[in-house]
């Protein structure tokens, strides 16, 4: 047998229909096409289309195009072992942009069914996460082990409170990729699991954002109270998600802190001075 035999599922252009060219423009003009319309020309497209219609089925938010955009992916099923399938991707974008619960389910078959190969994969569980699916824990113990980062990192926002993916989870956060440890602290902080509390403590205090403070709330102490007290104080767009956090702490601390921020003046609260308050809630 040759060694230049061709590999059918690696080529780009393996999936051109005969008699249509992948480089001829859309039949149907767009801005003359209603909804129905669009979402009845999704699964037959041709390569050039299909890129095309799945963007502005996604453009138009249309919950109607999932399952048109869901066979869309799979008319790629097998393709793309070497490279991305970018008309999966672009189908997979379009579903993330219309969001919603069929939406999510269509992206979490697709790759529970294994239709989207690895090169195209971190597109998948992107959109997973964006969409919240419900993956099983097979295909999350699969994801959360992957090779490539950004994969375990998205995985980790999809991750569910399984005895076994918390193992997981707890190993991932001395990941040597910072992004994966974050995510897994996430993860791991909405479950109510301390482990997560050094990581999400250094974000409170280097970094703090709204999904730091929601996922530290659980597993909040002393310390963590004292730092969203400080990020209430410093940070105006943060001051309401610190101080809803302070209230669901159950401890008399992070009770005063709340009551002492919300009895100062609003303008008080300014871009500096929060470590010196912050200080000062320590004595």
């Amino acid at each position: 047998m040759s060694e230049q035999q061709l590999d059918f599922f690696g080529d780009i252009d393996v999936g051109i229909e005969p008699g249509r060219s992948a480089c001829a423009g859309p039949v149907l003009v767009l801005s003359e096409v209603d909804d129905e319309g669009l979402i009845a020309a999704i699964p037959a497209s041709s390569l050039a289309e299909s890129r095309i219609f799945a963007a502005e089925a996604g453009r138009r938010r249309l919950a109607a195009a999932v399952p048109a955009l869901a066979t869309l992916c799979r008319r790629f099923a097998g393709f793309g072992t070497r490279r991305p399938v970018p008309e999966q991707a672009a189908a997979i974008a379009a579903l993330a942009m219309i969001g919603g619960r069929d939406a999510a389910h269509a992206v979490s078959q697709l790759i529970e069914g294994a239709v989207v190969q690895e090169p195209t994969l971190p597109v998948a569980v992107s959109a997973a996460a964006r969409l919240g699916s419900t993956l099983s824990p097979d295909a999350l113990r699969r994801l959360l082990r992957h090779a490539e980062p950004s994969i375990r990192a998205d995985a980790c926002r999809c991750a569910r409170p399984v005895p076994d993916l918390i193992l997981i989870l707890i190993d991932l956060l001395d990941d040597l990729d910072r992004r994966v440890a974050v995510s897994a602290a996430f993860a791991l902080g909405r479950m109510g699991r301390s482990e997560a509390r050094p990581i999400l403590k250094g974000l409170l205090r280097d970094d703090p954002s709204e999904e730091v403070i929601d996922a530290v709330s659980s597993i909040a102490d002393e310390e963590c109270a004292v730092l969203l007290g400080r990020v209430a104080r410093s940070r105006p767009a943060l001051r309401e998600a610190a101080l809803i956090s302070l209230d669901n702490i159950d401890d008399v601390r992070a009770a005063s802190i709340a009551a002492a921020i919300r009895r100062r003046p609003r303008q008080d609260t300014g871009s500096g001075g929060g470590g010196g308050e912050a200080r000062r809630d320590r004595h």
